[in-house]
């Protein structure tokens, strides 16, 4: 027999204990797309307590519909032996190029993430960041229906070693921090650069460099190190996404 009230206390309270164990992490990744995954889910595998937050309920980002929805994606040969860390089949199209079916890869990433030990929040999002002594500390989040319905409602905050914005190319975390934290990015400006356009080529070899620590604290990484340091788009091929979130966790740890 079903009581409804157990089914409510239940959701209530593994949530909220869920909650409480993301208030202070190592690192707080903000966007669940390809590169925040792999990022989160490397951290997670050396043993760092790791929270992924997405402002959408569905994590993948936009792996999910492939290119303009037919759904399969390329991946680039550097960036196989990722596609085989997580488990995920790939199919040889030419020398180089290997096809990859969007939902399995966005699954299997997910999967192994969680599986890793990250905690994922989806439904939420950073609507600004924590600044103490010059340095990224932490975020301030809130629900994205609060956002989406206009709604005044003050936010919680979470402290974090690391900071990383994988949101994309609106880089959302980035823009905050060069509009408020008071800090210069490491760009030619000192700010957001903004993306240019597509030349995948380029973009595939510019965002595995142009991931970093682009203030203290607070790194980016996946085309949000594009669209900060002003380089192109790349369209649905995701080594240059999946390298990037390596190396992101290669670095924060290093950092560690």
């Amino acid at each position: 027999m079903l009581d409804e009230i157990v089914i409510s206390r239940s959701i209530i309270e593994s949530y909220s204990k869920k909650f409480l164990k993301i208030l202070d992490v190592d690192v707080a990744v903000v966007g669940a797309g390809p590169s925040g995954l792999v990022c989160a889910a490397y951290l997670a595998k050396k043993g760092f307590k790791i929270v992924l937050f997405e402002k959408k309920f569905s994590i993948g980002g936009g792996m999910w519909a492939g290119g303009m929805m037919f759904n399969e994606i390329v991946v680039q040969e550097p960036a196989k032996k990722i596609l085989d860390d997580f488990g995920i089949k790939s199919r040889k199209y030419k020398k180089g190029y290997y096809l990859v079916g969007s939902v399995e890869c966005v699954c299997a990433l997910g999967l192994q993430a969680a599986r890793n030990g990250v905690i994922v929040m989806n439904g939420i999002f950073a609507e600004d960041v924590m600044v103490r002594k010059n340095r990224i500390t932490g975020l301030v989040i809130n629900w994205s229906a609060v956002d989406m319905g206009g709604l005044h409602v003050d936010p919680l905050s979470i402290r974090a070693k690391a900071v990383v914005d994988a949101t994309g190319h609106p880089c959302e975390v980035a823009k905050i921090v060069a509009a408020k934290s008071g800090m210069k990015l490491k760009t030619k400006s000192g700010g957001v650069l903004g993306e240019k356009s597509m030349w995948a080529e380029v973009a595939e070899n510019t965002v595995e460099k142009n991931t970093m620590e682009v203030a203290p604290g607070f790194f980016v990484c996946g085309m949000a190190a594009n669209a900060v340091c002003g380089s192109p788009r790349m369209g649905p091929v995701f080594g240059g996404m999946l390298l990037s979130g390596r190396k992101a966790a290669d670095i924060i740890a290093k950092k560690l």
